[in-house]
């Protein structure tokens, strides 16, 4: 007689990159960390032959990023993306401590200065962005156009980052204190920035539009919109409240990636069973695809990117004269020396070191510059106006009196006006008019 249990079907092991997404997901990193992880533990399977990674070691992750340094020449970050992505990998999937992985050299990476925009370069974008184009072969003019810009221009207004500015909700909008409410940003923090006063008449016109699809949701029956963490079975209504609606939705459904099952992830093909359509908000790479086109027609040459808003929302607070902590606040940095790279700009180039040709008065020319005009003089009227001839005086120095002699002083002493003979002898103002006359 054979066992119950043994007719029940065998449960396949759960594989790999499922283990890894779950636990990914169990110490609450976000949706970008986990897509990363599992694109470089992916891409470490594949180097080596599709070859189980508990059976490799050191040797092999260094062979990995070896291979990545010399020949896909990737940058120094990317670099520690890999190498964190594999510790991950071997520390808290598979479990294993070894001392290879403290043997694993990392990379330093050498700070940068930032990409800024100037205040002109910024307002070109802006116009670049707010530009209507067309799109499709029927040439239909995109309606997006006008969020876009409104959406640049609260990044460099606040200081946000990308993806702060994405996941801003309703609720966190407060017209009456003017103050945005930044939920969970870098490193979970929240934090409070201004609300330009320039951007709240179009602010409110984008909620009205955000909340005609919010209406045309209720009416159709759409899931409510993705909550952080358990929210959504702590408030079974929050989901589908005005209050935790988008800012800035999205104009089509999306499947929510996060309710997936394990065994069915975003690269394969059939829909899974259990995923949710909801309304999402603006993709990221949407905004970015469409930043990168303003550049191009607003004729800006540098390598800037949405991110680069933020860089110049700090430094051109910092050219206005706030002060460091203040910024720091805004931006939301932990550290004020995270903060201090945006002071290179409050120094001249050179590090204030005035150049040396320009402390020359005048530059050498290859033809001297010809000579001015000689200034007419008026001519002379005969008669009593006639001008006098110049008088002829000879000034004869007096001795030192530490060299005067008291027996000889009388004679030393020399008349200071004395008439030359070569000179002719000065006439009076009367009788030169006499003369004339």
């Amino acid at each position: 007689m054979s066992h119950p249990s043994s007719s029940l079907p065998a449960v396949p092991p759960p594989r790999l990159l499922d283990l890894l997404r779950l636990q990914i997901r169990t110490m609450h990193y976000s949706l970008h960390t986990e897509r990363a992880y599992v694109h470089w533990v992916r891409s470490y399977i594949r180097y080596h032959g599709l070859r189980h990674p508990a059976e490799l070691s050191g040797a092999e992750v260094e062979a990995f990023l070896g291979w990545l340094a010399d020949e896909r020449h990737v940058s120094v970050s990317t670099h520690k993306q890999a190498l964190s992505a594999l510790l991950f990998l071997y520390q808290k999937v598979l479990g294993q401590r070894v001392p290879w992985m403290d043997e694993i050299g990392r990379p330093q990476r050498q700070p940068r200065l930032p990409v800024v925009l100037s205040r002109d370069e910024v307002m070109r974008v802006f116009a670049a962005l707010g530009s209507p184009r067309r799109t499709g072969a029927a040439g239909a003019v995109d309606a997006s156009a006008g969020v876009h810009q409104l959406f640049a221009q609260l990044l460099y207004g606040t200081g946000m980052r990308l993806t702060e500015g994405l996941h801003l909700r309703v609720k966190d909008v407060d017209f009456e204190r003017r103050a945005i409410v930044v939920r969970e940003g870098k490193g979970g923090k929240d934090r409070v920035v201004m609300l330009p006063a320039s951007l709240e008449a179009a602010l409110r016109e984008q909620l009205t539009r955000a909340h005609r699809l919010w209406a045309a949701d209720r009416s159709a029956g759409v899931p409510g919109v993705q909550l952080p963490d358990a929210l959504a079975r702590k408030y079974p209504r929050a989901a589908v409240s005005w209050a935790w609606f988008w800012v800035f939705p999205q104009a089509t459904l999306s499947v929510d990636p996060r309710s997936r099952p394990l065994g069915h992830h975003e690269d394969a093909g059939a829909a899974g069973s259990g995923e949710v359509t909801r309304r999402h908000h603006l993709y990221d790479q949407t905004f970015q695809r469409a930043f990168k086109r303003a550049l191009h027609q607003a004729g800006i040459h540098k390598p800037a990117s949405p991110h680069t808003l933020r860089h110049s929302f700090a430094t051109h607070l910092l050219l206005s004269g706030y002060d460091i902590r203040t910024v720091q606040e805004l931006l939301g940095h932990a550290d004020v020396s995270t903060t201090m790279v945006y002071t290179h700009v409050l120094k001249l180039g050179g590090g204030a070191v005035r150049s040396p040709l320009d402390q020359l008065s005048t530059l050498p020319a290859s033809h001297p510059p010809p000579p001015p005009p000689p200034v007419p003089q008026p001519p002379l009227r005969p008669g009593r106006y006639a001008r006098e001839p110049e008088p002829c005086y000879h000034h004869l120095p007096l001795p030192s009196p530490a060299r005067v002699d008291p027996a000889t002083a009388t004679q030393s002493l020399r008349p200071l006006r004395s008439v030359s003979p070569a000179c002719p002898t000065t006439p009076s103002s009367t009788a030169a008019a006499t003369s004339a006359s």
